[in-house]
């Protein structure tokens, strides 16, 4: 087998080079494509990309997918996807006499043989159905054929027991389709791959591809072919499992079939055509996810066995608030009134809303009880059957469900105040059918039952033990009662209008304002007005006798109500309405009550019924939103959000369920763009809030940033990790874990009283923003930040009111029942301490493992830990004790398994392994990482493991490996170390003078440091040594990096113009010189004739830059850069330069070096002397470390430069 890219040759020795296509179809086509200029008419080659390569706007995760065909005849396929009987990497060879091979990753099960481009592809470029394989058979030296009735695939195997196997297995699928389904296999031969049931099939367009695929909806799969012919023949391209499918309309021919793992772009002919496609593989999904169960109950009532609407058999659809039972074409147009008259599911695919009581429900009610009042006076010339059109079952279901034509009124209709007694009444008992009638004849849901114990009529059901009553009104909470509409009442039977009026009363209210009040507005600016919330319109007169109001807001203009904390302006208690024309009206009123009983109303007015639960929440803010999240992040979708405390509740589009995002817990919380979009990261998934409008977009953006800081000095109201232990401690714990576990006095030494100030301040406002680096934060001032942490922290670790209970169990002799009164007093403390308490401890007890270096054991840590921790000011004794039992006994107390034990000893021998092995090169000092650094290239015998000092240079840490393995550099050998990342395929040569920790700690975790000879240097020193002046400028290919907001170029590379100076990168659109210019002056670009003002313009020194741009971008050609900037604001942007050949990349990445590092600083001119140096230095003294390992800090300083002027100073005193 040879590796990817291999050259092969032709048998006249010709090299011929090996193309990966990274292309949906197989390479047979494209291959053909490649050596034939023109094809004739038909011939269906395509360019673009595959369903193997993420295109603009689709969504890739990496996974494993397995998939199965229809059950055959004496087949076993259940619903489970067939096992893979062998995969491996084998070389695919075209048909048409190419010698060109393309290794694919090969994947055999019962039904199918397919390759992939590589083993974490979903859909295949090729497969093959075993029922189609007449047989297999070697062709030579590791090659076997796959030979079907019309068609041979040739494959090269690595070896051949290899082949054999392959051969073994393919002929035993073979022979046990011919022995199982010998009448199949002889049908499948005469008609290919044809299925005996296709739902739908045909051509479509599909996004990326020059000509139209062959699709069949077969089933709960989706199958693509390359032709017709092919269909015919059963050789496919891939097909989609619809149980992951979704199938959405885009626009008039277009529609989307969406999976995990790809979103399916589709163009058909026609509208209706397109509707045709939509259903079937609609269809299609239904069969996949169909669960029957639900169903069969709900049908074991005759009356359910029939749409409650037209009579059609076999209903699998419901209304949950209406309770009755409807047909598809029905179902389609109760969803059309809206969730706020008719809430629609599916008997067989929404399982999770079938609750046992929801069931019971529809056997209790169902269409029997129910059509007995909603079609208790339907005229027979008004029926429908199932047969009727769209337009008639459309006018008939408004009629039935939104006007209440149809209904058999209750004998209370109209009377509000008597209509919400009885349904109190009713609800305590089993009878759903008054309960029904009463609701959709006006009874408030929601309505006040007069008892302060049991307020509403869903808590007296719940006192009543009646379950399905509860099921009933918690589905009706916001259903819309049925109302005539007032031009048709001549012809209905009652011309009764419902009251419309929600709400009416006096609110104080200012003159609308622009931007959010900065300052307290006082009781004078407020003006008294009568204000009414009437059919989706809030009006507010100058008294409750105008008849003409001073101004008005439609519900659907509000975009987001803010409740105030009291007396926040002049009046008591007041609310912010801001509306989609960027104006925010304040309005007030003393009482809390009112003002409450206000906003709930005007909350329930404009939110959709999907978001319902939010109406509940005591939110400080409340509004609709544009986000992106999930696999699609092509597109914003509307979410309605709602801040409480520290929790932002969200109802996201096309979910059912409230979503609960803890601020304080975030990982990361910024604002990208120009104030544009907030991103608040999580552990598991990222969410973008978008600016739709400025005015209620940047007042969410400070709530959200102040509810996601510290609110308090206890340790609930910091900033937590998703353990619950304050990011703050976190932070502090895990630098010291990494950098200062061996520093002799760690915690008893005091740190720099001033940078603790200052640490501390940094972590109180934002710690999630800060990062700890080595360098600028010494070990002692992270630990004396976080001793003075807790010293400060109000109400303590332990907190007042249980301090004392934890002294007093120091006096307990008995050892068992020591640790159980721990045990006991954790269990009381709140969660965020108790959290606390098992990190710290866990802390110390990794420290004193290390007390033979770094003096500090149990006891040692107990003295500096007990006062701190109880806030005594070593006053009582017994708080060391404290802190010496649960570091002592913290196995037990904590309860630590084996599992959790292994793994921290584990951790614990690491960090002693890369101790002792940083000690041979001198002094152990605090805050050193080990990092493994490869020699050449990346292979196990390549490693080395090197302690990084915070000094340490590329060029030290180059020699230090050239060293190590014994390298003599010769003349003109520039060995450098490189940053290289693995999965962008980029590498970045360091400078020479570059310090190598911070580039440790920001390796991600496909980058690794490589020490590699600089094969370009040579040339770009003789560059920089003959050009004049310090700039360049030229043609590139540009393109930007298309990022997760679906912000910048995603279409290729452009061609512009730049000029690299000493300052900044600039990029100009368009070229035009003017008059002569001089040999060493640039060229000089302008967009127009009057402005020389660059369309982009960079910082050089911001600014990364790597050699080498990843396949995926598709660059023109090979010598390009892959360049990252972040600006002062941390915001990173990231693009790509091709270059037309290799000495311009030299040029252009030789001038970026010396802007950034100095124009005659690219290579050490020294660097044979410095090495020279370090080679003496070891020949004379060996790897024996002349340094004292203790002592204070001073002795340490003066040792460390003693040795350094005369290494033989600390030998002549013995």
């Amino acid at each position: 087998m040879t590796d990817k890219g291999q050259v092969e040759t032709t048998p006249d020795g010709s090299a011929l080079r090996s193309i990966r296509f990274n292309s949906l179809l197989s390479e047979d086509e494209l291959i053909e494509d490649y050596f034939k200029e023109e094809s004739p008419p038909g011939n269906n080659h395509w360019n673009g990309c595959g369903l193997n390569s993420p295109c603009p706007g689709s969504a890739l995760s990496f996974g494993t997918l397995s998939f199965h065909i229809d059950s055959m005849d004496g087949v076993d396929t259940s619903g489970y996807p067939s096992p893979v009987i062998k995969a491996g990497w084998l070389d695919k060879n075209p048909p048409q006499g190419s010698y060109i091979y393309q290794k694919r990753w090969v994947k055999l099960d019962s039904d199918y043989l397919r390759y992939f481009d590589s083993e974490k592809d979903i859909y295949s470029k090729r497969l093959i159905p075993v029922a189609s394989i007449s047989r297999v058979a070697g062709i030579g030296d590791q090659k076997f054929e796959v030979i079907t009735n019309n068609r041979t695939f040739a494959f090269r195997a690595e070896s051949d027991s290899d082949r054999n196997e392959w051969i073994r297995a393919l002929q035993k699928m073979v022979d046990e389709w011919k022995s199982k389904c010998l009448d199949r296999l002889s049908a499948l031969h005469l008609s290919g791959g044809c299925f005996e049931s296709v739902d739908r099939c045909g051509l479509l367009e599909l996004r990326g591809f020059k000509h139209k695929l062959y699709v069949t909806v077969a089933g709960d799969k989706v199958f693509l072919y390359k032709n017709a012919e092919e269909f015919r023949l059963g050789i496919g391209i891939t097909y989609i499992e619809m149980n992951v499918g979704n199938v959405k309309d885009v626009d008039r021919r277009g529609f989307d079939l969406t999976t995990p793992y790809r979103i399916f772009s589709f163009a058909a002919e026609s509208d209706q055509e397109k509707d045709e496609w939509v259903e079937a593989m609609q269809n299609s999904i239904a069969e996949a996810l169909s669960n029957s169960e639900v169903a069969e109950r709900i049908w074991t009532v005759e009356g359910n066995c029939f749409c409650a609407d037209c009579g059609a058999p076999k209903p699998e659809w419901g209304s949950i608030n209406l309770c009755v039972v409807i047909c598809k074409r029905c179902a389609g147009e109760h969803r059309g009134l809206g969730p706020s008259v008719t809430k629609v599911r599916s008997l067989k695919m929404d399982r999770k809303v079938w609750t046992e009581e929801l069931i019971e429900l529809f056997l209790q009610v169902g269409n029997a009880v129910a059509n007995k009042f909603w079609a208790a006076n339907v005229p027979p010339s008004e029926a429908i059957h199932a047969t009727s059109g769209s337009q008639e079952r459309r006018r008939f279901l408004v009629a039935k469900y939104r006007e209440g034509k149809y209904r058999r009124y209750h004998t209370l209709f109209g009377n509000q105040e008597e209509l919400n007694k009885a349904l109190c009444a009713a609800v305590t008992t089993s009878d759903l059918a008054e309960t029904l009638s009463l609701v959709f004849c006006g009874a408030e849901v929601s309505c006040y039952s007069g008892d302060p114990a049991c307020p509403s009529p869903f808590n007296l059901a719940e006192e009543a033990g009646q379950k399905l009553q509860m099921e009933f009104l918690f589905h009706n909470k916001t259903s819309e009662i049925p109302r005539l509409d007032m031009d048709t009442s001549s012809q209905n039977l009652y011309s009764v209008a419902l009251p419309s009026v929600t709400h009416n009363g006096y609110l104080f209210k200012t003159a609308s304002m622009a931007k959010p009040a900065q300052e307290r507005k006082p009781r004078e600016e407020f003006s008294r007005r009568w204000c009414r919330l009437h059919d989706g319109v809030f009006s507010y007169y100058e008294n409750e006798h105008a008849t003409v109001p001073s101004g008005e807001i439609r519900m659907q203009q509000i975009v987001c109500l803010v409740n105030h904390p009291p007396d926040t302006h002049g009046v008591t208690n007041t609310f912010e309405v801001y509306v989609d024309s960027e104006r925010l009206y304040l309005f007030g009123l003393d009482s809390l009550e009112a003002i409450r009983e206000w906003t709930k109303c005007l909350v329930k007015s404009f939110i959709p019924p999907t978001a319902e639960g939010l109406v509940s929440k005591e939110f400080e803010r409340l509004g609709r939103l544009q986000y992106k999240g999930g696999l699609n992040l092509e597109r914003a979708k509307e979410g309605w959000f709602a801040l409480v405390n520290s929790t932002l509740y969200a109802y996201l589009e096309g979910s059912e369920k409230e979503e609960a995002i803890h601020l304080r817990k975030l990982q990361e919380l910024s604002i990208q763009g120009d104030n544009e979009v907030l991103v608040l990261v999580e552990r598991r998934r990222t969410l973008y809030i978008q600016a739709e409008r400025k005015l209620d977009f940047l007042a969410w953006v400070s709530a959200i940033q102040k509810a996601a800081g510290c609110s308090g000095d206890t340790l609930s109201e910091q900033q937590l990790t998703d353990s619950d232990v304050p990011v703050i401690v976190d932070r502090c714990i895990d630098y010291i874990t990494q950098c200062g576990l061996t520093s002799e006095g760690i915690y008893r030494k005091s740190g720099q009283n001033s940078k603790t100030t200052s640490l501390l301040e940094m972590l109180r406002k934002d710690a999630r923003r800060v990062r700890l680096k080595e360098g600028e934060h010494h070990v002692d001032d992270v630990a004396n930040t976080l001793k003075r942490f807790f010293r400060e922290i109000e109400d303590g670790l332990f907190t007042k009111d249980s301090s004392q209970a934890w002294l007093r169990a120091t006096v307990l002799e008995d050892s068992r029942e020591k640790i159980s009164q721990y045990q006991t007093l954790l269990t009381c403390l709140p969660a965020v301490n108790r959290a606390t308490v098992k990190a710290l401890i866990n802390h110390l007890y990794r420290i004193q493992c290390f007390s033979d270096v770094n003096q500090m054991n149990t006891h040692n840590l107990a003295i500096v830990f007990g006062p701190t921790l109880f806030q005594t000011d070593g006053k009582d004794y017994k708080a060391g004790r404290v802190v010496e039992d649960l570091i002592q006994r913290y196995v037990d107390i904590f309860n630590v398994d084996e599992e959790e034990m292994r793994r921290q000893q584990e951790e614990i021998a690491a960090i002693m392994r890369m101790r002792i092995a940083g000690s041979s090169s001198g002094a152990q000092q605090a805050g050193d990482f080990i990092c493994t650094v490869y020699l050449e290239e990346k292979k196990t015998e390549a490693e080395q493991h090197i302690k990084i000092p915070a000094a340490m240079t590329a060029e030290e840490l180059t020699f230090e490996i050239l060293d190590r393995r014994k390298i003599v550099t010769k003349d003109k050998d520039y060995w450098s170390c490189f940053e290289v990342n693995e999965r962008d395929e980029v590498e970045r040569p360091l400078h020479y003078s570059e310090k190598v920790l911070p580039i440790v700690h920001s390796l991600g975790r496909d980058s690794f440091l490589v020490v590699k000879r600089q094969i370009s240097m040579e040339h770009m020193l003789v560059y920089t040594a003959s050009r004049v002046g310090d700039s360049k400028h030229g043609m590139m290919k540009f393109r930007e990096e298309k990022n997760l907001l679906g912000l910048g170029l995603s279409t290729g590379f452009h061609d512009r113009y730049f000029i690299l100076n000493n300052e900044c990168l600039r990029l100009y659109k368009e070229v035009r010189v003017c008059g002569r210019r001089s040999q060493a002056e640039p060229l000089l670009p302008w967009t127009s004739p009057q402005s020389h003002k660059p369309e982009k313009e960079w910082p050089v020194k911001n600014m990364k830059v790597y050699l080498g741009i990843k396949k995926k971008a598709r660059p023109s050609t090979c010598w390009g850069f892959t360049v990252f900037f972040e600006n002062d604001k941390q915001e990173r942007q990231q693009w790509y330069l091709c270059c037309d050949t290799q000495q311009e990349q030299r040029e252009w990445f030789a001038t970026f070096l010396s802007v950034q590092h100095g124009s005659n600083n690219l290579w050490p001119s020294e660097s044979s002397k410095v090495r020279a140096s370090r080679i003496q230095q070891d020949s004379r003294l060996g790897n024996i470390s002349l340094i004292p390992l203790r002592g204070n800090e001073n002795e340490m300083r003066n040792s460390v430069a003693a040795f350094t002027t005369d290494p033989l100073t600390l030998l002549r005193d013995l």
